[in-house]
């Protein structure tokens, strides 16, 4: 703060300004998907030189969008407003409950249970650890997914338009694009300003950076509702009932537990939210039977489900209206919050 030399010195101080602003979401035709409560307390104090120099500092407190990874109640955010990269990471994070504090790692923000250890230390399976590779991170747009084609993808550009047609009952809401590798689909949504909040969400610190990367490059997402966080799919930072749609692309079969991540989406998500995800298959109707054994263990870093595993573990983590389409080994699928 400058203060220039004044004949006189006027000091005014304003505190106390607090606003609760709380929306139900309980009617969702009363209320867009997007809305939900949201308790925010500033203070505010300003410093006023006569005649004409003021300058003011201000500092808002409130609950945000994120929740603590280890109780789920939500975070309180100290730090600017907004839900862009920037007032993000120079926001800090705390749980009242288990008192611990979470921060960004300048590119993203770091939500997962061990943040801030200094000697634990977890391995995780293969599969997991192969896409913390900064090298794999970094050839993953740059040569990697484009192999998906053998498989049966259809492509990220007719991806994004199929997986667009499912969420279109979410459009307006809150996204979460889990296991967002290099952030291929989380760039795109965000792009369309169809959400109003895209959360790029992996395990992945290089996938991360990568990223953000891709994203300080395009000046319409860096200025878009993005957020980057680091997070654990079977223990998503986020308040149950708060998110509208949940997007998983290429990635289920990477999960170190499919039906603890598809049951945490299901948790996360609000009565009528969305899940999309793709994956390959371990089998296809046109696959014999007496091969599909041999697969599995071929691919045994990897949970590779049939069509039918897939729709059963949907059905069975309380998820309805599954549909889905097939290509080869590629599937797309949605399922529905009831």
């Amino acid at each position: 703060m400058s203060i220039a030399a004044q004949p006189s010195l006027r000091l005014h101080q304003n505190y106390a300004f607090f606003r609760i602003n709380q929306s139900s979401s309980r009617n969702p035709q009363a209320h867009p998907p997007h809305r939900s409560s949201r308790v925010e307390i500033r203070a505010s104090s300003a410093v006023a030189l006569e005649p004409e120099s003021t300058t003011e500092i201000q500092d808002t407190s409130y609950v945000d969008l994120f929740a603590c990874p280890i109780c789920y109640e939500p975070l309180v955010r100290k730090g600017p407003s907004g839900f862009n990269l920037q007032a993000i990471y120079r926001s800090a994070f705390k749980c009242r409950t288990c008192n611990k504090s979470y921060s960004s790692k300048n590119m993203y923000l770091d939500l997962t249970v061990t943040s801030g250890t200094k000697e634990y230390n977890e391995f995780q399976p293969a599969g997991t650890e192969l896409f913390r590779s900064p090298l794999v991170s970094f050839v993953y747009e740059r040569g990697w997914r484009q192999n998906f084609n053998r498989s049966g993808f259809p492509g990220p550009d007719e991806e994004f338009t199929m997986a667009q047609e499912y969420f279109k009952p979410a459009e307006g809401g809150v996204l979460v694009d889990v296991s967002c590798g290099s952030g291929l689909f989380s760039r795109k949504f965000a792009k369309s300003g169809a959400y109003s909040r895209v959360v790029a969400l992996d395990f992945s610190e290089n996938m991360l950076r990568q990223c953000f990367d891709f994203i300080k490059s395009d000046d319409t997402i860096l200025s878009s509702d993005i957020a980057l966080v680091r997070a654990d799919v079977s223990r998503l930072p986020f308040s149950s009932g708060s998110v509208d749609a949940v997007h998983a692309g290429a990635a289920l079969h990477c999960w170190p537990s499919p039906s603890n991540a598809v049951a945490e989406i299901n948790r996360i998500m609000r009565s009528g939210g969305i899940f999309v995800g793709s994956t390959f298959l371990r089998a296809n109707s046109s696959t014999p039977t007496f091969l599909r054994p041999f697969r599995q263990r071929i691919t045994r870093n990897y949970n590779y489900l049939t069509e039918e595993e897939i729709e059963d573990l949907c059905i069975s983590c309380g998820l309805i209206n599954y549909t889905k389409k097939v290509e080869q080994s590629f599937i797309m699928f949605s399922a529905q919050k009831l």
